[in-house]
């Protein structure tokens, strides 16, 4: 008797197949992102602005008509003024009547709050006056500019600190002129570094100034009767027969022309010859 053959049912993978589908179709969901604020946009808030100058008059009205502002991208100026039932200060966009409002600083200042944002952007952004005659208080860049105020004081008191007493003595003739040859070398390190912590610019560029020690050195020559610098500051003499050795340029300050002629090929020979006699 014949056997009965047998079909092997193969059932396909389902979990397996589900599985790689699903990964498959799977979305990334969206991720919120914060929102980024533009550069330009106006920042509500309550403003106080001042006039400039130590002068706080009891009122001092600003200009609130009659003014213009250059708008680059329409190429062509455009005429502001203040009124208090618009909602621009810009004419060519108000609507309807046109109330004007006076601008009044009242002891030197003028507190506007954040509703009336119109007046802002005016005194802000497109009054002509804006610092010159008043200006905004503005607490962080104050802040930021003493910084920069502070780190130079810094930086000019730690250089005075190094300086040699040639280049003390060359920088302090800049402040006080011929007085600085009667000063000690204790007075006159004081007197730099009480320069250079009111002036830190000033002093750190003099600093700086390769020519400011050469400048000097002319001076203390002149005033050693070495040199002679003619009455009408267009020649340099020697001091003791009168023989002209160089020409001030026109209109250059007669000891910086001085200074760079000490650099040429004839200057730094006389500038020896001098600094021999200096030292004698």
């Amino acid at each position: 008797m014949a056997k009965k053959k047998t079909k092997k049912v193969v059932e396909p993978q389902i979990e397996e197949t589900f599985e790689e589908t699903f990964e498959e179709t799977m979305v990334e969901e969206p991720v919120a992102r914060e929102r980024v604020k533009p550069k330009n946009e106006w920042e509500i808030k309550d403003r106080i602005y001042y006039l400039k100058g130590n002068k706080k008059p009891l009122s001092r009205m600003i200009k609130a008509t009659g003014i213009y502002w250059f708008d680059e991208e329409k190429g062509y100026e455009r005429e502001l003024k203040y009124c208090q039932n618009q909602k621009t200060p810009f004419v060519d966009e108000m609507k309807g009547d046109q109330r004007l409002e006076h601008i009044i600083f009242r002891s030197g200042s003028l507190f506007v709050p954040k509703e009336k944002t119109v007046l802002q952007k005016l005194l802000s952004l497109y009054h002509p006056h804006a610092d010159d005659i008043f200006y905004e208080f503005k607490p962080a860049a104050m802040a930021a500019e003493e910084i920069d105020v502070l780190e130079q004081q810094v930086e000019a008191l730690v250089a005075a600190r190094n300086v040699n007493i040639d280049m003390a003595e060359a920088i302090m003739r800049v402040e006080v002129g011929s007085k600085v040859s009667e000063l000690s070398s204790k007075e006159l390190r004081r007197d730099l570094l009480i320069f250079a912590r009111n002036n830190p610019k000033l002093f750190l560029e003099l600093a700086d100034d390769e020519n400011v020690i050469l400048r000097n050195f002319g001076i203390k020559a002149v005033e050693e009767g070495i040199l002679r610098l003619s009455q009408d500051q267009r020649y340099f003499m020697w001091g003791s027969n009168g023989r002209k050795l160089m020409t001030v340029p026109f209109e250059e300050h007669p000891y910086t022309a001085l200074a760079h002629w000490f650099k040429t090929d004839e200057g730094m020979e006389i500038f020896s010859n001098i600094e021999k006699r200096l030292n004698q």
